[in-house]
């Protein structure tokens, strides 16, 4: 890896730019690529400023933090709503019908959310944040090396988080062990301008754990949603039989997909690990000098 320093202020400015371009997608609400996509922002700001120390920059991360969550509820329900529809999607008609019964809570759930993200995109709060990030000019680190921490402090905290794991660990922590993932993978892609084919290996590898863990979470919370939603269409005076019975369906597919993605996680994080490990290894070195032109 070279040692050119990093150029946080760019990638502030990017980041930017993509948070301002996908709000107008945001605000129909038609494609939820918008709101993902302004999450995904969010969050590549968070590792751009967690790059530096100055801790003059604390607000605009505790802004960026409640932005975040903001967009993560509609993201969320998004990606729920989608995931039980595209689970339910080869059910007969009657059964598919009986799914959106089943649904309902969470698509008013959702409406609600998106209620309440149009209201932050009209606020004050909202373009203050805005201003203060447009041509917001944020310190590099102080030297070279420090473009090895961006990658090693992540890295190390995943692998400590990893290896203290047991053989069957419990549903959250392999969730948090996602997060610590997906932290590396944004901070590996703040080294890639001067990392090249080593560093991009690395962000390859760490969005396939990503992926591996995110299938996980999201299978354990649409198990937990459907048979919350089934107890609350259950408490009714008429059982819905046919929302109890694709209810089952579901939950037993998405017990697959869980056992599936545990029996591949620890996989995906090895190859992560020793990426990371062999990037650290070779930038640590001192670059070999030129050598000498006889006279």
């Amino acid at each position: 890896m070279g040692r050119a320093g990093l150029d946080i202020s760019a990638r502030v400015e990017e980041q930017v730019r993509a948070l301002v371009e996908h709000e107008a997608v945001a605000r129909l609400g038609d494609d939820p690529e918008g709101v993902h996509q302004m999450r995904v922002a969010v969050r590549r700001l968070r590792a751009a400023l967690k790059a530096t120390p100055d801790t003059g920059l604390d607000p605009v991360r505790d802004e960026l933090r409640w932005l975040g969550g903001v967009l993560g509820r509609v993201r969320d329900l998004d990606v729920l709503l989608g995931r039980i529809r595209t689970q339910s999607a080869d059910f007969p008609p009657a059964e598919r019908a009986a799914v959106e019964r089943l649904l309902a809570g969470l698509v008013a759930d959702r409406r609600r959310a998106r209620r309440r993200l149009l209201e932050v995109f009209d606020g004050s709060r909202y373009t203050a944040l805005l201003h203060t990030l447009t041509g917001l000019r944020v310190p590099a680190p102080r030297d070279g090396d420090a473009l090895l921490e961006v990658i090693a402090g992540p890295h190390r905290k995943l692998r400590r988080d990893a290896l203290a794991l047991g053989d069957d660990p419990p549903d959250d922590d392999l969730h948090a062990l996602r997060i610590r993932g997906k932290r590396l993978r944004y901070a590996a892609e703040l080294a890639e301008p001067t990392g090249g084919k080593p560093v991009r290996r690395l962000i390859k590898a760490t969005r396939e754990f990503q992926d591996v863990l995110g299938d996980h979470q999201d299978a354990c919370v649409a198990e937990a949603e459907i048979r919350d939603q089934l107890a609350d269409l259950t408490e009714l005076a008429d059982i819905d039989h046919e929302a109890v019975f694709v209810a089952g369906r579901l939950v037993e597919r998405e017990h697959a997909v869980r056992a599936d993605r545990r029996a591949r996680w620890h996989e995906a994080f090895t190859e992560v690990d020793r990426l990371a490990a062999d990037l650290l290894s070779a930038a640590a070195r001192p670059p070999t000098p030129p050598a000498r032109r006889r006279p």
